[in-house]
């Protein structure tokens, strides 16, 4: 796409956004209708089959709202972005607080239903996210189309074409997230399963529900917070980059390790010295997990900071190196 091709960089848009919603509306019937047999056969957690169903309809909204957020950030509107993702972390620790609480009032603190409600906390905040990207996207409609009409430089290419190209670019920041999430992934698998070697089933489900249910929340919250500036990175270093300029993308990337240090180190603190205040203040019917969070919280500071470099090496250009990192040995 050339300089000036407004109409062609709305093109493109649309194509990737009807694109990753096919993918997304797949991806979510395939969890909704498989979550039978990943619950019982997969994760040997047949209690974990509400959860699943509760959150396949994420995988649609997240899909849809990530293109929407990779227009905005090339539009150079990081805004819109960040206070997405920072409304969608927000909505889902509050939400998964509130909800929690709840079902746990009402079920008598039935593990299960107390994870369903969780997971559904997660869908409705990536809900809200999306509805965020979309009222936003509607107020700038007048000032594309006037866009639009000014555009110079345009070059049809065809649909496949465009197709192609994008997934040449989404698929190694894709296996950045995909790796990231294995790491879950392989708990759900693992944990479960050691713990039925040294406690009852009820018992090893319940430990991993405080895990992914309560610290996991916790902990990813910080993360939320520098997501603005792992984000503003990506087209900051790449219009650096563009002109040539290594003295801008120098300072941008050392502003935001920085930035991301001061985010990191009193959140992994704090969570480690009050653990069980915070548990308590939040969870004040299922408190349990200090030891837990305290453990998880010192992970803070390092996922912060490999969120932020991840961002400016993808600005730079470098878009397989975080994938590649991700998978080597630790």
């Amino acid at each position: 796409m050339l300089c000036g091709d407004h109409k062609g960089a709305h093109r493109i848009f649309k194509i990737a956004f009807a694109t990753f919603a096919m993918i997304g509306i797949v991806g979510s019937l395939m969890l909704f209708f498989g979550a039978h047999m990943i619950a019982n056969y997969w994760l040997q957690i047949p209690e974990a089959e509400m959860t699943l169903v509760a959150l396949s309809p994420a995988i649609f909204f997240v899909a849809i709202s990530s293109v929407m957020r990779g227009y905005f950030n090339a539009r150079q509107e990081i805004k819109a972005t960040a206070r997405s993702q920072t409304l969608e972390q927000i909505f889902k620790t509050a939400l998964t607080i509130i909800l929690v609480e709840i079902v746990a009032i009402i079920s008598n603190v039935s593990t299960e239903w107390m994870a369903g409600g969780a997971t559904l906390a997660t869908t409705l905040a990536t809900f809200a996210g999306f509805g965020y990207l979309y009222l936003y996207y509607k107020t700038k409609r007048r000032e594309i189309a006037t866009e639009i009409k000014l555009t110079v430089n345009f070059k049809y290419e065809r649909i496949r074409t465009i197709i192609k190209k994008i997934l040449l670019v989404s698929i190694p920041i894709a296996l950045t997230a995909i790796m990231s999430s294995l790491n879950k992934n392989i708990d759900s698998f693992t944990v479960v399963r050691s713990l039925k070697e040294f406690m009852s089933d009820e018992m090893a489900v319940a430990q991993y529900g405080i895990l992914g249910g309560k610290v996991d929340t916790l902990t990813s919250l910080p993360l939320s917070i520098n997501v603005a500036f792992s984000t503003a990175l990506v087209p900051a270093i790449s219009a650096a980059k563009a002109k040539k300029d290594k003295k801008t993308i120098t300072q941008k990337t050392s502003f935001s390790l920085l930035t991301s240090m001061l985010i990191g180190l009193p959140c992994t603190v704090g969570m480690c010295v009050f653990a069980g205040p915070i548990l308590n203040l939040l969870f004040p019917n299922a408190s349990a997990g200090a030891t837990v969070l305290q453990i998880s919280s010192l992970t803070i500071i390092f996922t912060i900071l490999d969120q932020t470099i991840n961002g400016a090496l993808q600005g730079y250009g470098k878009l397989a190196i975080p994938a590649i990192s991700l998978r080597m040995p630790e």
